[in-house]
């Protein structure tokens, strides 16, 4: 057993070498938004990634939760190319979801984990400067129809000056996905969307989606359709072909969007398999899903 766990670390040590000292950024979402201990051990590794001079940052969603708290006061949740439909009462509840209840959690299990957190939204710093989503066309029966989804935003600057700030403080940052626009109106961000974009404003090493499949998948029945790896070039085609479907677009969209931006690879993985993200940095096979583009290729 010893000699195993040597081995683990002598594979782990060139990877480690060649992060040193860069910015990772990390979307957590799905199950690990409701489950404990999955979050726990996310929490876990991303506050090791910082003890070996990693500098990871932390976007969360939290749309299982805003769901199910959305449901017990009587409201139906419903999405649009897997973006939520947003009205002044949805949008509040979001806040008190994201910002009350998931941000402060984190921060809390980040401390006990014997990291340094600090708590952060849009807002603060004007770090997330967004405008509302225009009105989308979607396809109801046939019929191409214009849905307005309310206060949902787009990034149209990214400040990343106190994300710069509180990382050199030896800080991990935990961003809720709330933005502000330039009347200083709340607007609920996509949380991949919103990664991609702050991934590409830090000039990130990399960007790590956390979801709740390994991956993408050419068959959402078969894990074992997982693509290991996917270029820029191949997306607008597997979105055509409805490979790239739901709450999948978003999280792709966010990758290629940082990865244009000069973030060397982008990765989708499963955030409830054990330590899935160390596997994916660390080791030589990886367990997701990645992103790349010219110049990086693996």
């Amino acid at each position: 057993m010893s000699l195993k766990r040597e081995n683990v670390l002598i594979e782990a040590l060139p990877y480690m070498q060649e992060f040193y000292d860069s910015v990772m950024v990390i979307k957590v979402g799905g199950n690990a938004m409701i489950n404990v201990q999955v979050m726990e051990d996310i929490i876990k590794d991303i506050v090791l990634l910082r003890f070996v001079g990693i500098k990871p940052v932390i976007v969360h969603g939290g749309g299982p939760e805003i769901t199910e708290t959305m449901t017990l006061m009587g409201k139906k949740a419903e999405f649009v190319e897997g973006l939520r439909i947003t009205d002044d009462e949805t949008l509040e509840i979001a806040r008190m979801v994201l910002v009350g209840n998931i941000n402060t959690k984190m921060i809390s299990l980040i401390g006990k984990a014997g990291g340094k957190g600090i708590g952060l939204t849009g807002h603060d710093g004007r770090m997330i400067l967004a405008r509302k989503k225009a009105v989308q066309k979607v396809m109801v029966e046939g019929v191409e129809t214009e849905v307005d989804i309310g206060w949902v935003g787009e990034s149209e600057v990214i400040n990343p000056e106190i994300l710069q700030i509180v990382l050199e403080k030896g800080y991990i940052p935990v961003i809720s996905p709330i933005a502000v626009d330039v009347a200083g109106n709340a607007l609920n961000i996509n949380a991949d969307t919103v990664a991609g974009d702050i991934a590409a404003a830090l000039s990130a090493k990399k960007l790590i989606l956390m979801t709740d499949v390994s991956g993408l998948l050419r068959d959402m029945s078969d894990p074992g359709s997982r693509i290991s790896r996917i270029t820029l070039d191949d997306v607008d085609p597997l979105i055509r072909e409805g490979i790239i479907r739901g709450g999948m677009i978003p999280k792709i969209k966010g990758a290629a969007v940082a990865v244009k931006s000069g973030v060397e690879r982008a990765h989708i993985i499963n955030g409830s398999v054990s330590h899935s993200m160390l596997l994916e940095l660390f080791t030589d096979g990886g367990v997701g899903t990645m992103i790349y583009g010219p110049g990086f290729e693996p």
